[in-house]
């Protein structure tokens, strides 16, 4: 028709009538349905809900919801629904000078290596938080997350002896020479346990990486979107944060298995975890309580 017009130099209306075609026939544009939309939607929920995920990470949910989508569609829809992650500058790798560096002694199994460093956060009032996550390198569980106002030696070594007890023990622990961890006390019970210590050299975090990266998700993906009102509250978030990276978060270096998934194709050294267990928000709470108070009376 647009050929008509531009040979013969008539307008639509005189080419279609000599033609015999209706004029809507030129104005009509298919519409398709779009297939996709209700996985648009889901991809936008779940974007919404983890926010420092990116398209690889929530292709890996939907493919574990049952959704038959490959991951370059996955992209196609993430880009034009104009979702994206912030990217953030890449730091400097450093290998380290200490022999006890991750670099130098990786976990090559579960129960190889575990690693804990604290994480400060506050409630509400401004009063402080402290927590304590307790890491196996090999298989990336988060075995437990202690938070309190204030965390001793002493409570590190009750925490140890029930992860211990539940776990079994790591051939190694791997920590900076925060007090707590370089007390005697804790020196002393880890040597009578027979697991021997990790100190990175000081003022190098890079030679702890594996609770470095931990803590950096855990206040990227909780403490900085959520504000405690009270330290029990902080306890039930903090914990529904641990279950949800063992049993639902995958991870890039696991083939985007979640670590519980990944740990259970592991050779079982240890008695089944009951504390990893995804049983309720305050599952490990309650049990770190009942524990603690039977163990010191």
């Amino acid at each position: 028709m647009l050929h008509v017009q531009r040979t013969v130099g008539v307008s639509e209306r005189r080419a279609c009538k000599v033609i015999g075609k209706p004029r809507a026939s030129q104005r009509y544009r298919p519409r398709k349905p779009d297939k996709d939309r209700r996985l648009r939607k889901r991809m936008r929920t779940l974007a919404r809900r983890q926010r420092r995920y990116g398209y690889r990470r929530i292709w890996a949910l939907l493919r574990r919801e049952g959704w038959r989508v490959n991951r370059k569609h996955v992209q196609r829809l993430w880009r034009e629904e104009g979702l994206q992650v912030l990217r953030r500058a890449r730091k400097r790798r450093r290998l380290g000078s200490s022999d006890n560096s991750a670099a130098r002694l990786q976990a090559t199994h579960k129960n190889h290596v575990w690693s804990y460093d604290f994480i400060m956060d506050q409630t509400e009032d401004g009063r402080r938080l402290k927590m304590l996550p307790v890491l196996d390198e090999h298989t990336r569980e988060s075995h437990a997350i202690l938070i309190d106002r204030s965390i001793k030696a002493e409570d590190v070594v009750d925490l140890l002896a029930y992860l211990f007890g539940v776990h079994g023990e790591p051939e190694f622990i791997r920590s900076d020479n925060g007090p707590e961890f370089v007390a005697e006390a804790v020196k002393a019970w880890l040597g009578r346990s027979g697991v021997r210590t990790l100190y990175i050299e000081p003022g190098s975090p890079w030679e702890n990486p594996y609770s470095e990266s931990f803590n950096s998700r855990f206040r990227d993906e909780l403490l900085n979107v959520e504000l405690f009102t009270s330290l029990e509250e902080g306890r039930v978030l903090v914990e529904q944060y641990r279950v949800d990276h063992n049993h639902v978060r995958p991870h890039s270096a696991l083939g985007y298995l979640t670590p519980a998934e990944f740990a259970a194709q592991q050779t079982v050294t240890a008695p089944v975890s009951v504390a990893s267990a995804p049983d309720g928000a305050t599952a490990f709470d309650h049990r770190w309580r009942d524990w603690r108070t039977t163990s010191t009376s």
